[in-house]
């Protein structure tokens, strides 16, 4: 670093941060990355059951959640196109990505997420950004000089900085360093944030009236309403002994959540328990031959099976032809339209993001500048949007950790050109 030449402080290790921090490293301008923990990035060291999944093979807009513009939204999710991410990691850091068919998620093709991790942190050091860990920032204050800043260090530490980066995170899995105090600064200096909430994470049910099916997993379809009207969504679901996990869970999660948390009447979750709909039920349990329990175990596994009839009152050994159209409605109705028992969720401890935070309009939409304070820059989680899971997130963290180191560096040069 440039001795007596104030630098661009990046606040946060996380995607966002080390993106915000390799980008912003563009400019003339020194760079330095501050990190609470030991290592960073250990969220990306912790998703896709570590093999990190670095971006979806779609990315879909319409799926992100925000209370703020969905406009706004958009503009910056895609200020950094897909394929143009795609390239950033294949060609530049040097980390060949492969597509998994099954679930449309790019992972490395090493399947392993240190090398998203360390390919990151590497390319920072190459561009000359100091890393700096196991420190935390306690506090930010505007400098008397226009348009600098002083970082506070946990221990005494002041530091002047010519622009900041906030990529903090939100609240969501804490055992990552995620804590909220970048949301609790920005909330501080005035910023609109949106209440938090735990968004992706897993149900629970007290008492849990399928902890005996506890580890069974299937691809299953979810509807509930929500304020924004019908949402579904399909994909892994899975038993756990306190309630019910998996992408399909995780991605309508949020509806819960909210409702639990403004003490609105809880939303009814109904359960597909695979592809086949009404009218397919219908057709097998009248047209084919044997017992009503073969039919439904080609299709569902045994113990989730044994459950369903039972709770329908049909006698599994019944045959075909002597099933009641009662008891065939009855059981076609738990089949295509279950209604899950759920009372709570597993918070931000098993949350994979934060919803809510930082307003989308406290900042510029290009730069990611805040609108209330020149020379601050807020990126990544702490900002109100999330999408579905299979990588949408890291998309944002991103897009708007480029987005806002680049803006670093332009509003800095600007300056000092100005100067």
């Amino acid at each position: 670093m440039q001795a007596g030449k104030a630098p661009i402080v990046v606040v946060g290790a996380g995607a966002a941060g080390m993106m915000a921090a390799i980008f912003a490293a563009e400019g003339e301008t020194p760079v330095l990355l501050l990190e609470r923990t030991r290592d960073g990035g250990r969220k990306i060291l912790i998703s896709g059951g570590g093999r990190c999944n670095v971006l979806p093979s779609v990315l879909e807009p319409s799926r992100f959640v925000t209370l703020s513009s969905s406009h706004t939204l958009r503009r910056m999710l895609l200020g950094w196109p897909l394929a143009e991410q795609r390239r950033f990691f294949e060609e530049e850091l040097g980390v060949p990505l492969a597509l998994e068919p099954e679930t449309g998620k790019l992972f490395p093709v090493s399947n392993r997420a240190r090398d998203v991790r360390d390919a990151l942190l590497a390319m920072a050091h190459v561009r000359g950004v100091e890393q700096r860990f196991n420190t935390r920032m306690v506090g930010l204050d505007p400098h008397p000089a226009a348009g600098s800043w002083l970082v506070r260090l946990e221990g005494g530490e002041d530091l002047p900085a010519a622009a900041v980066i906030l990529a903090t995170g939100g609240l969501s899995v804490p055992t990552t360093g995620s804590d909220g105090a970048g949301l609790a600064i920005a909330g501080r200096l005035g910023h609109l944030l949106h209440p938090t909430f735990p968004a992706l994470t897993s149900l629970t049910a007290d008492p849990p009236r399928h902890s005996a099916l506890a580890g069974i997993s299937l691809e299953a379809r979810l509807e509930t309403t929500g304020p924004e009207g019908r949402l579904a969504t399909e994909g892994g679901f899975l038993f756990t002994h306190r309630g019910y996990s998996g992408p399909a869970v995780l991605d309508l999660s949020h509806v819960a959540v909210l409702s639990r948390l403004r003490g609105g009447p809880r939303p009814s979750l109904t359960v597909r328990w695979c592809r086949l709909e009404e009218r397919d039920w219908e057709r097998l349990l009248r047209g084919e031959s044997g017992r009503v329990e073969t039919i439904l175990r080609r299709h569902l596994p045994d113990r989730l099976t044994g459950r369903l009839l039972s709770e329908a009152g049909v006698t599994g050994s019944t045959d075909l032809s002597q099933l009641r159209r009662g008891d065939r409605r009855r059981l076609v109705e738990h089949l295509t339209r279950y209604p899950l028992p759920w009372t709570g969720d597993e918070g931000y401890r098993k949350a994979e993001v934060t919803g809510g935070g930082i307003a989308l309009s406290e900042v510029h939409p290009g730069s990611l500048e805040s609108r209330r304070h020149p020379g601050l820059f807020l990126c990544g989680e702490m900002l109100d949007a999330f999408g579905p899971i299979g990588g949408h997130n890291f998309v944002w963290a991103w897009a708007t950790g480029r987005a806002a180191g680049r803006g670093a560096a332009r509003k800095v040069g600007a300056t000092m050109a100005d100067s």
